[in-house]
């Protein structure tokens, strides 16, 4: 992808965004008896592929007995759906904003390639800590947070700060 300067449009407003947002949750509560969350989904699919791939490793393991039935794998589960309403909703945020289109959003210091190399190192960390908490920060921050549990406060609190730090040290990529 060459460099094409794009005319940024606006994001959504945030208070209207927030409100979207806190809607989803309450109709993910009132017709799920859930929050949010979307690591579940990833994991569920990360098994069918793992049980695709190497049947006889998958079928003894503890780790994907839950996602498991009859020997194959249940993909008929609501965090399967709401990945689909995810990639929905960013693409009717998208849309709506007048934001897409094909472009890598970046600062100037850094190449495509290496924004694309820090994103997947980034993404395989957020993954990996998703598995290793049993959760991600969308079910933990949103449904949690929702629920007023003082873990949650706590965790968002913490996350935020480690941003904040972390930013510091990066910032040096978007500028």
């Amino acid at each position: 992808m060459e460099n094409i300067e794009i005319k940024q449009q606006p994001y959504w407003p945030n208070i209207l965004a927030g409100i979207g947002l806190g809607l989803v949750l309450l109709l993910a509560y009132y017709v799920a008896g859930r929050g949010l969350g979307g690591s579940g989904a990833l994991a569920r699919a990360s098994a069918g592929l793992a049980h695709l791939l190497a049947p006889e490793h998958t079928e003894g393991l503890t780790y994907y007995s839950r996602y498991f039935e009859n020997g194959k794998v249940d993909f008929n589960d609501w965090l399967v759906f709401q990945l689909f309403g995810v990639f929905l909703g960013g693409l009717f945020g998208a849309v709506t904003a007048g934001r897409f289109g094909k472009a890598v959003d970046k600062g100037k210091r850094i190449t495509n390639g290496q924004r694309f190399f820090f994103a997947t190192i980034g993404g395989i960390l957020m993954g990996w800590g998703a598995r290793l908490a049993k959760g991600c920060t969308s079910g933990q921050a949103l449904s949690g947070g929702a629920t007023l549990a003082v873990g949650s406060w706590a965790f968002m609190l913490a996350l935020f700060a480690g941003g904040f730090i972390t930013a510091f040290f990066v910032r040096r990529l978007w500028i």
